[in-house]
């Protein structure tokens, strides 16, 4: 019954709050949308009818938003700004496809996935399309400083991927590992767009370097939650049920939790359903209860929060203003939020 008390909370605090943290930067953002769908067209037909359907399921868009709160908390929103957030955006979007195929995803947002309906080659080509309209994007307007930010973002992003691919055939991720994982492979490109968007206005170095690090620790919070989420089973929204990470063998914070806390005989028992028992629907269920019933979910929120405090006491530093009331409130959307 608390969690269901608290997904009742998260859905309201989604539907009556989103609009807030977008208030500053609405006329921003429906220039850039515009300036978006300019910017990805091409005189190829397939390519144009699958960046039409990409658009359409196009989710908050929370890294354009952060480009342009960070832009707006340090100076006034510009031409470089929106180049930020068009880089940001392509570049997020490119890893999406790509991670699609890699996920062999075949759902994205409860719609299908461009690999499956077009398959893997088709949606490869579509990422690297996208990847390299930010790269001519960037050359041609001199935007270096910018493209080398986003650039290093997918590099760590790239090396995220990799080093959880490697550790999944072990199932040794711990909590040091998990970190070093969920810092490249989610944090980064948020850190990314906090600090783009400070160095579009030209901001101070120093004020630049601390919105890279509140990303980073917005970053961490953002994937903790959805850590905790697939636990919790999305709390019924669309549908998801719980445990998608452990169907793909994936060792995130909750489960760190139990396998820390765990005997030596319940570590291997616990291992095995991963490794050999992940498709069967009542070895996930009885896990996922384990996860909940010791704890798992609490420490992995205590921790998450831990975060948000920090990324809360780097954001104090700065000057109030819109901008800033509106990143407290990202604080609190990424924590509370239901999906």
């Amino acid at each position: 019954m608390k969690t269901l008390h608290f997904s009742k909370v998260f859905i309201f605090y989604t539907m009556s709050d989103i609009n807030k943290i977008k208030k500053p930067i609405v006329d921003e953002l429906e220039s850039f949308n515009s300036f978006f769908s300019s910017e990805i067209k091409s005189s190829a037909r397939l390519l144009n009818i699958i960046t039409k359907f990409l658009l359409k399921q196009k989710g908050k868009q929370l890294r354009p938003i952060l480009v342009f709160l960070s832009a707006k908390l340090c100076g006034e929103v510009n031409k470089s700004t929106h180049s930020a957030a068009l880089l940001i955006e392509l570049m997020h979007t490119a890893t999406l496809i790509h991670d699609d195929v890699v996920d062999v995803a075949y759902k994205r947002r409860g719609l299908f996935s461009i690999n499956a309906l077009w398959k893997n080659k088709v949606a490869v080509l579509i990422g690297d399309y996208f990847l390299a309209k930010g790269l001519l994007h960037a050359v041609k307007h001199k935007e270096y400083s910018i493209l080398e930010i986003v650039s290093d973002a997918v590099k760590e992003m790239s090396e995220g991927e990799l080093l959880q691919i490697e550790k999944a055939r072990f199932l040794d991720i711990n909590k040091e590992i998990y970190f070093e994982i969920i810092k490249k492979k989610t944090a980064t490109l948020i850190a990314a767009a906090l600090s783009a968007g400070a160095r579009s206005v030209n901001a101070d170095p120093t004020d630049i370097a601390k919105l890279k690090e509140l990303g980073m620790y917005i970053g961490i919070a953002f994937q903790i939650k959805d850590d905790i989420l697939d636990y919790e089973g999305n709390s019924g929204i669309m549908g998801k049920s719980a445990g998608n990470d452990i169907k793909e063998q994936k060792i995130t914070l909750p489960l760190i939790h139990l396998l820390e806390t765990s005997s030596f005989k319940d570590k291997k028992q616990i291992k095995y359903i991963i490794r050999k028992q992940n498709n069967n629907p009542d070895k996930v269920k009885w896990l996922v209860n384990e996860v909940i019933s010791k704890g798992g979910i609490e420490s992995a929120h205590k921790t998450m929060m831990e975060f948000k405090d920090k990324a809360s006491k780097i954001l104090s530093e700065f000057p109030k203003n819109e901008a800033h009331q509106s990143l407290s409130l990202v604080l609190d959307y990424i924590t509370q939020r239901n999906k």
